[in-house]
């Protein structure tokens, strides 16, 4: 298995703050989805990232290739409500405790 950096990107710098109902309802159903990752062992670590530019996601996942994290991100409520984006990057020779 491999380890992959998962950046989930909000629609915008204040987003977390800001967010209307229905996007507060896709993050609900984007942090199950993401609990039920972790709970599965596909999940590393995750959680919201405290950029000085603006708050967005971010996860490590376990995966064999680069085509099944995109997967998962396809997946995910938040990208499939039109709420977020996201990028997929390789860890490459990464190695956890």
């Amino acid at each position: 298995m491999n380890l992959f950096l998962f950046r989930l990107i909000p629609p915008r710098a204040d987003f977390a703050q800001t967010m209307t109902p229905s996007e507060q309802q896709a993050m609900g159903e984007h942090m199950s989805y993401w609990q039920q990752l972790l709970a599965d062992g596909r999940v590393v670590v995750y959680g919201p990232v405290a950029d000085p530019e603006g708050v967005w996601g971010m996860g490590v996942l376990r995966a064999a290739d680069r085509a099944e994290v995109l997967a998962i991100g396809e997946a995910d409520p938040s990208v499939t409500a039109g709420v977020n984006t996201f990028d997929v990057f390789e860890i490459m020779d990464g190695v956890t405790g």
